[in-house]
């Protein structure tokens, strides 16, 4: 029921969101939250067999590219939109420094 619902909501997410940037951040709540749920779901109903096992490979490697993915997505839409991924010369970059 829990990873059904982060499904859902990411799809209803994705349909609103404005941008590419937007839609990408959407993509995590199913990434971690509802893949971790259908993987203890799958090993709960299997247990330890060959079915949970494999549930729980692809999970970690689904978990792990998760963020590699998002960043080669964006990068590909950066250099879409402007033709290169580095800011150029006129864009403002703002930099926050954690103050302690």
């Amino acid at each position: 029921m829990v990873g059904m619902a982060s499904f859902v909501l990411t799809a209803v997410g994705m349909l609103r969101a404005r941008d590419v940037y937007q839609r990408i951040q959407y993509t995590y709540p199913t990434a971690t939250l509802g893949l971790v749920a259908v993987v203890a779901a799958i090993v709960i109903h299997k247990s330890i067999s060959q079915a949970g096992i494999k549930a729980i490979v692809i999970g970690l490697i689904v978990f792990w590219t998760n963020p590699a993915l998002s960043h080669a997505t964006a990068r590909a839409a950066r250099v879409r939109e402007f033709g290169n991924w580095t800011p150029s010369e006129k864009e403002r970059i703002q930099v926050t420094e954690d103050v302690e």
